[in-house]
């Protein structure tokens, strides 16, 4: 079902694909061979925890290459891990994670699924969903054990952010252990010939195989991607951190922040969230910059969309104000007048809250329709004040008030 030069395509971003495809030039042991041979469409595992209601770029790197897998002609198996998110996964977490309800799990995974849409192919024949309580939620206690039975407490304190906790005297509780497992039975349930996850998941990756054998089924492989860092060019992607782009931000945002990205990232932005030709992009870098936030919020957003957002970025860079179609709106319908300006900033959710509002006021970075306010205290007397008005905050948060 695949050459070796789709397999290339296949691997563009990869970090590493275990078991080492040095080891052997068995089928079983080598991806390459195991994909060329293979007379059926492979199974490709990824597994969501939805934790969150909002997907970032750093998550849709994942989706990126399983729709490539299903590209190539196999089959996409998406795991949404209703039961683990209960949990919640300790990879590389320094305390417990607080552990959602069923109906929390249940709103963030219709929302994921939403967000995912432009990437993955949704056709039955080469997308299938399932949600991890279907089974682990059928466990009874001696099939439990019979989990516990695989791994040693050694072998899970050797997992990143166990040791540590434990170490430093922070509690590590018995359900936390559970995880792994839990996710390594996702691939026994559903028969995974291949799992993909950021490179912090080849522990959890790693139980899988060993469940399968463990089960009798031929063990997967596992593929690792890198963790994508942030528009701070820093540290990982992270809403927390607010070095982000969320699949749910308007164009423009998506557009300003993605145009701005550190030349240090560019390259692995490329690589790691579009198809362009790495040994055709542009020399100056900041066509490479807006060919970037282009490409992407295009495949986002469409075509239309990301040239809107372009045009307006581009006004906004020369001191103009951006088109009123490519700019977020916000009702005013729901605001008490007068009403100040600091208010209208947090209301607006563009500043955190009155104090930020006020501190992004003193730093000049608030405008409206393209003219600094320096004003903190000034007051909008009735919402016609500020009917089609646009309020911007730095380069690249932006409201349209409307009624």
């Amino acid at each position: 079902m695949i050459d070796s030069q789709s397999f290339s395509w296949l691997r563009r971003g990869i970090s590493e694909i275990f078991p080492d495809q040095a080891d052997s030039d068995h089928p079983q042991e080598n991806l390459l061979k195991r994909l060329i041979q293979t007379d059926r469409p492979l199974r490709i595992k990824l597994g969501i925890d939805p934790t969150g209601a909002e997907i970032h770029l750093g998550h849709s790197i994942q989706f990126r290459k399983l729709r490539a897998f299903q590209d190539a002609g196999h089959k996409a198996v998406v795991i949404i891990g209703d039961f683990t998110a209960q949990i919640g996964d300790p990879t590389g977490k320094s305390e417990v994670r607080k552990q959602l309800t069923p109906a929390e799990v249940k709103q963030n995974a219709e929302t994921y699924l939403e967000q995912i849409r432009p990437i993955l192919d949704f056709s039955d024949e080469k997308l299938e969903i399932r949600y991890n309580s279907e089974w682990l939620s059928k466990l009874d206690l001696a099939q439990i054990l019979e989990l516990l039975a695989t791994m040693t407490v050694g072998q899970m304190l050797a997992k990143e952010g166990f040791a540590e906790r434990y170490e430093q005297g922070n509690p590590v509780y018995l359900h936390e252990f559970l995880y792994p497992l839990m996710q390594g039975y996702d691939s026994v349930a559903v028969q995974s010939d291949v799992e993909l996850g950021g490179t912090d998941q080849k522990f959890n990756i790693a139980v899988g195989r060993d469940l399968q054998r463990h089960f009798g089924q031929t063990p997967q492989f596992g593929l690792l991607l890198p963790l994508l860092l942030g528009t701070d060019g820093i540290q990982k992607m992270s809403k927390s951190l607010g070095n982000y782009v969320g699949l749910l931000e308007d164009p423009l945002t998506m557009y300003s922040k993605l145009e701005k990205t550190p030349d240090n990232l560019v390259q692995q932005y490329f690589e790691l969230l579009t198809s362009q030709d790495l040994a055709q992009l542009p020399e100056n870098p900041r066509d490479r910059q807006k060919l970037l936030a282009l490409d992407v919020v295009t495949q986002f957003r469409g075509e239309a969309a990301a040239q809107q957002a372009q045009v307006a970025a581009i006004s906004l860079t020369q001191g103009g104000t951006a088109q009123a179609d490519a700019v977020p709106e916000f009702s005013l319908a729901e605001v008490n007048f007068p009403a100040k300006l600091f208010y209208l900033l947090s209301a607006a959710k563009l500043c955190s809250g009155s104090s930020d509002a006020r501190r992004q006021i003193q730093n000049g970075a608030v405008r409206l329709d393209g003219d600094r306010i320096s004003d903190a205290n000034l007051v909008f007397e009735t919402p016609q004040d500020l009917y089609d008005r646009i309020l911007q905050v730095g380069k690249n948060k932006f409201v349209r008030f409307i009624p």
